[in-house]
C-alpha cells in the first residue's frame, strides 16, 4: 500500500514593514517625535530579530530538504526561539522529527503548530501521518478528517485517510475515501493501487484486478514491481488472472 510523504509549511514568517514622519514645532510635538522615535528603534529590533528567524527558517528548510534531520531541527529551535508563534517552523520541525521516527515528538511539535494556527491544514496532514506510524487509526483519521474539512481538493490527505481506515479493516470506507481523491484527480494512481489492495484483502479478486489495471496503466513498472510482493495481495496473488496481470 502507498504511503503519502508530509508536506512541507512553505509559508514564510511576516516581516514588519513600517515608515515614520519627521519635523516638529512646538514642545508637545517634540515630546511626542521622542516617542515615535523610540517605538521605531523597537520597530526595527523587532524587524532585525524578525529577519533572523527568517533566516533560521529558511536554513531549517534546505536541511531538511538534504535529509539532514537533526541539523534541520536545530534550525527551526533557533527559529522558534527567536518567534515562537511561528506554524510553519513548528510544523517542519515536526516533519523532520517524523523523519527520524521520532513520532511523539514530531505530535507534540504540530500540536504547537496547531494551538497557534488551528486552521493550518499541513499542520493536521503531518499529525495524521505521525498517528498512522504509531499505530493510532482512529486519531489519525481524526486528523485527516481535520486537514480534509479545512482544504476539501486536497486528495493526498483522503488517500492517507483510507490507509488508516484499511487498517481498521473498515474497507468500503476506505475505498469511499479513495474514491473522492479520485474525483478530485483522475488520473490517480495512488489510490487506484490502494483501492485494489482494499479489494484484494477483500478477496474481491476483479475489483482488484481491475483497479490494480487502472494503477499499472498509468504508471507500469512501478505497480507491478510492488504487486508482485505487496502482502495485501496474498489473497488473490496466486490467481491466473492476477498472474497474467503483473507480468
Amino acid at each position: 500500500m502507498i504511503v503519502q510523504r508530509c508536506f512541507v509549511a512553505s509559508g514564510l514568517i511576516a516581516f514588519f514593514a513600517f515608515g515614520c514622519s519627521g519635523g516638529a514645532n512646538s514642545s508637545i510635538e517634540n515630546t511626542t517625535q521622542v516617542v515615535q522615535e523610540s517605538n521605531v528603534t523597537q520597530l526595527f529590533i523587532e524587524a532585525k530579530a524578525t529577519q533572523k528567524a527568517e533566516d533560521f527558517f529558511h536554513q531549517g528548510n534546505n536541511l531538511l530538504d538534504g535529509q539532514r534531520y537533526e541539523d534541520a531541527i536545530k534550525a527551526y529551535d533557533k527559529a522558534i526561539a527567536i518567534k515562537v508563534e511561528s506554524p510553519e517552523a513548528w510544523i517542519n520541525r515536526g516533519i523532520a522529527l517524523t523523519s527520524l521516527q521520532r513520532y511523539q515528538d514530531a505530535l507534540a511539535s504540530y500540536d504547537k503548530a496547531i494551538a497557534i494556527k488551528p486552521d493550518k491544514y499541513e499542520a493536521w496532514y503531518n499529525r495524521g501521518i505521525a498517528l498512522t506510524s504509531l499505530q493510532r487509526y482512529k486519531d489519525a483519521i481524526a486528523s485527516y478528517d481535520k486537514a480534509i474539512a479545512i482544504q476539501p481538493n486536497k486528495y493526498q490527505a483522503l488517500i492517507n485517510r483510507g490507509i488508516a481506515l484499511t487498517k481498521l479493516h473498515r474497507y468500503q470506507d476506505a475505498i469511499a475515501s479513495y474514491d473522492r481523491a479520485i474525483v478530485i484527480k483522475q488520473d490517480l494512481h495512488q489510490a487506484y493501487y490502494n483501492k485494489a489492495c482494499s479489494y484484494a484483502l477483500q478477496s474481491n479478486l476483479e475489483l482488484a484486478i481491475e483497479n490494480l489495471d487502472k494503477a499499472i496503466e498509468l504508471v507500469p513498472d512501478k505497480y507491478k514491481k510492488l504487486a508482485k510482493t505487496d502482502p495485501d495481495f496474498s489473497k488473490v496473488r496466486s490467481e491466473k488472472q492476477f498472474q497474467e496481470l503483473i507480468q
